[in-house]
């Protein structure tokens, strides 16, 4: 019989598709005797899928799939979704006997662990390909446990998550990140007519951890009143996909907000609220100067070390916390008084930070003759032997 492997994409949004994606084209490529099946649950995935996709012989062997709900589900879970992930457990729930089909399901976040801890599913077997390479706790949960393989990008994510779960020793691999196979990481787009350097704000949506809900609309407003630097204001996708959010493990609900209308008119302040160009690292490859909290995107930023600063706007206790190890990476500031003098050192020839830069690049990214890609879809076919 043959085997089934299903690549499966259950977000609002898209910025997991390219973390996952490029594993299953190399797959189709390594086992032409394996059937491979891309399952994604919205229109955009599919477009995301679609420019994916290359011409490969082997591509042409990958079959997508759409999933989806009644029409009276769609609305209502679309509508709560803007504040809780009832889609994706709706898409769950709808779709078992077909989930239930597969050998092996790849996925790149944890929803779908409740296949195995809601509905006692025995197969498929579940894989986890994570989508970024942060530090947040959220990314270790006692969730991973559910998971018959998971492929880190690096050493310091697979050290990690031994030492919380020892036990799942021989279930993590270190493979690296397929995201890169799919770029060129050389590029620097430009994104205004002038020459000034480009500063990336990129806040997390996280209730508590991100800086936006309390320094936000002031770090915008000090760009918008100076004549130094350009800005990209460019936050975590999921940020503006929803006008609530909340945080089980933080116990906290905060309303979102919005960009005050006179800031989107300034010339050298650029608005991307959730563009293809949010999660296809344009911004990271663009810009000069991070400045951020808690996104994993400042790991996608060090791929060539630039200077960063990060905003602690929740009195984090953070130089001891495995949960902010990327807050070594650049000045952390406790409040914007601190924000001028910070960018001028960051535009000084010499940046201090660069060679802990260097090293946490390579302690996240794991290299290899063969390519991120490549090696997953090498330990998954190995799960089906």
């Amino acid at each position: 019989m043959t085997q089934r492997v299903c690549f499966l994409f259950n977000h609002e949004d898209v910025h997991q598709v390219a973390h996952s994606l490029p594993v299953a084209r190399s797959l189709a490529a390594l086992r032409p005797d394996v059937h491979i099946e891309v399952a994604v649950s919205s229109a955009a995935q599919e477009a995301a899928v679609g420019k994916l996709i290359g011409n490969d012989p082997s591509d042409a062997r990958i079959v997508v799939t759409r999933l989806g709900l009644s029409p009276v589900m769609d609305v209502a879970t679309s509508a709560l979704s803007r504040i809780v992930p009832a889609r994706r457990v709706a898409i769950l729930a709808r779709h078992l006997d077909y989930l239930r089909s597969f050998d092996v399901l790849v996925v790149p976040e944890f929803t779908s662990t409740l296949l195995k801890s809601r509905w006692q599913l025995d197969r498929p077997k579940l894989v986890c390909i994570p989508h970024g390479s942060g530090d947040r706790s959220v990314g270790f949960s006692d969730e991973l446990r559910l998971f018959d393989l998971i492929l880190v990008a690096g050493d310091k994510t697979l050290q990690r998550m031994i030492a919380r779960h020892p036990m799942m020793a021989d279930r993590i691999k270190s493979c690296g990140y397929p995201k890169f196979d799919t770029l060129d990481l050389n590029r620097k787009p430009k994104l205004f007519e002038n020459d000034r350097p480009v500063v990336v704000y990129n806040p997390h949506f996280d209730p508590r951890l991100s800086s936006w809900y309390r320094l936000g609309q002031d770090v915008l407003r000090y760009f918008a009143e100076q004549d130094q630097y350009n800005l990209v204001f460019a936050p975590h996708v999921i940020l503006f996909r929803k006008l609530i959010h909340g945080s089980m493990e933080h116990r906290q609900l905060r309303w979102r907000g919005t960009v005050p209308a006179e800031l989107r008119k300034v010339p050298h302040i650029l608005i991307d609220t959730g563009s293809p160009r949010s999660v296809d690292m344009t911004y990271t490859l663009a810009g000069d100067i991070y400045l951020g909290d808690v996104s994993s995107q400042i790991y996608e930023w060090i791929i060539r070390p630039r200077p960063a600063i990060f905003l602690n706007s929740h009195a984090a206790n953070w130089a001891e916390d495995s949960n902010y190890a990327h807050w070594h990476l650049g000045p952390v500031l406790d409040n914007l008084k601190a924000l001028p003098a910070a960018l001028a050192a960051a535009s000084a020839p010499q940046d201090p930070f660069r060679p802990l830069q260097e090293a946490a690049r390579e302690a996240n990214f794991a290299q290899s003759d063969r390519s991120a890609s490549q090696r997953c879809a090498l330990e998954i076919s190995q799960t089906l032997i």
